[in-house]
């Protein structure tokens, strides 16, 4: 019998704070981070990661969105401002974002307002070598000026579908 693929139910990243009212960050530096996604008790051996952003119903600017995934530098230890708990946060700078951070996308934006920006599914494996981490989590930012839509149904949020293999 051959090993087959299976895919676990989409489970969203961001949960009281969703991405609907996300303020905006010229610098891609200040923006929301995710309660920390535990694996070692699912151990899946990738996630496919996929968001939804709706810019502002007055006057956004173009720009852009961006999501990035961190992991542990160790069994405990979180880099720079980051702790695993859902909160604003802003990055030390752009340069230990970019060493502690993978981008998992970047979405070009438009002055359309409330337009829907989506990224397709991405591979977390991917973004770190292949190999899954242990825990990680997502951050959102986005330079389009005006908060993201404030509409508590504008539906501005990421998911991760976990994935696992079944066979012999």
């Amino acid at each position: 019998m051959a090993t087959q693929i299976a895919y676990a139910a989409s489970t969203t990243v961001f949960g009281s704070t969703s991405l609907d009212s996300l303020a905006s960050s010229t610098t891609w530096l200040a923006g929301l981070e995710s309660n920390v996604i535990d694996n070692s008790t699912n151990k899946y051996v990738d996630a496919l990661l996929a968001g939804r952003f709706k810019a502002n119903n007055t006057a956004p600017t173009i720009g852009q969105i961006q999501v990035w995934v961190g992991s542990l530098l160790d069994d405990t230890v979180y880099p720079d401002v980051f702790d695993g708990t859902e909160s604003a946060e802003t990055v030390t700078s752009a340069d230990i974002r970019n060493s502690i951070m993978r981008q998992a996308a970047g979405i070009v934006t438009d002055a359309t307002s409330n337009r829907v920006y989506e990224f397709a599914p991405v591979s977390v494996a991917s973004l770190f070598g292949g190999v899954m981490p242990r825990k990680w989590w997502v951050f959102a930012t986005h330079s389009m000026v005006q908060t993201l839509n404030v509409t508590a149904s504008a539906g501005g949020q990421c998911w991760y579908t976990g994935i696992t293999y079944t066979g012999p």
